[in-house]
């Protein structure tokens, strides 16, 4: 295995294991954004585009809102890596066409 796929690996490994301890201590006050919305009355107004697959970064199917929570997170990172290596080999491909 190759050193930087070694980094990379372990990286995940950490940031995994940081998603599933720290994720269910996050506050449930909403976010910045979410106050904003709310303060300038856009709430009212809103409306559901698609059915959030993970809503209120909790997992339907579990019960325990910690777990549920620690799951919705390592989901995210799961999800976020995967962009971000498909977007890293999408780039390679057109820099060596170049």
């Amino acid at each position: 295995m190759r050193q930087g796929t070694k980094i990379i690996l372990i990286g995940l490994l950490i940031s995994l294991g940081l998603a599933g301890i720290i994720s269910p201590f996050a506050s449930s006050l909403p976010d910045g954004l979410e106050w904003v919305v709310g303060k300038l009355g856009f709430v009212v107004k809103e409306k559901e585009i698609t059915k959030a697959p993970l809503p209120d970064y909790e997992t339907p199917f579990v019960r325990n809102t910690r777990i549920s929570t620690a799951l919705a997170g390592i989901a995210g990172t799961l999800i976020v890596f995967c962009i971000t290596v498909l977007c890293m080999f999408a780039l390679k491909k057109i820099r060596k066409s170049n």
